[in-house]
């Protein structure tokens, strides 16, 4: 069996089979997240918190409100830089892990994950690679030339999302892997998404504009 991969709790890590997880992409409320995130069975597992301020902040919490991790982005660094720390807190003591976009503007996100004790980040302990725009993304190991897949996310189409404006997304966490590590790095990868795309919109519509007028 493999050596449990814990990041943010054993009470978030299954070691006799696949954790599948149901995410629905929603519009985004003011002081909610525009995440559904539920098990198999469609029962809720958890909520997210939007907090307004100078930092982007979301909160993770149980279905009971208790806060699990707080993720919250660095501002004036050249690369998307988030942090996240246990429970609701910010102090560095409480820093989980780090995650950074590998280039300053990408159209397919990359992210290098750091855990905390990763100081030097030389090299990162997990990376990322997807877009919500192509319905998918890929979480593996950095640190082995191997690069083992630990969760897998695919765009899942229905009707009813369609009409009412939401995309669901299976998720696939291999077994002995930390869950809530592999959700954070999912609502991670949707704000730095939502970013790129809308510099690429503007791009073109600019391009677009210029070209109409010559």
């Amino acid at each position: 069996m493999a050596e449990p991969i814990l990041v943010v709790g054993p009470e978030y890590c299954i070691s006799d089979h696949p954790m599948e997880l149901g995410i629905v992409r929603k519009a985004l409320a003011l002081t909610t997240g525009n995440f559904k995130i539920s098990d198999v069975n469609d029962n809720d597992l958890f909520k997210l918190q939007v907090q307004w301020s100078l930092h982007d902040s979301r909160i993770l919490r149980d279905t009971a409100g208790n806060p699990i991790i707080t993720l919250r982005e660095k501002i004036r660094t050249m690369h998307s830089r988030w942090q996240v720390f246990k429970g609701n807190s910010h102090d560095k003591n409480d820093l989980l892990f780090t995650a950074v976009t590998s280039s300053c503007l990408q159209f397919k996100v990359k992210l290098n994950v750091f855990l905390a004790k990763n100081v030097k980040e030389e090299e990162p302990d997990f990376k990322l690679k997807g877009s919500f725009s192509k319905g998918s993304c890929i979480i593996y190991t950095g640190h082995d030339k191997s690069k083992t897949i630990i969760a897998q996310m695919q765009e899942k189409t229905t009707v009813q999302g369609v009409l009412l404006g939401k995309t669901n997304f299976r998720v696939t966490v291999n077994p002995n892997v930390d869950y809530v590590l592999v959700i954070a790095l999912i609502i991670i990868l949707d704000k730095i998404d939502t970013f790129v795309k809308k510099v690429v919109d503007t791009t073109v519509e600019t391009v677009t504009s210029t070209l109409v007028s010559l």
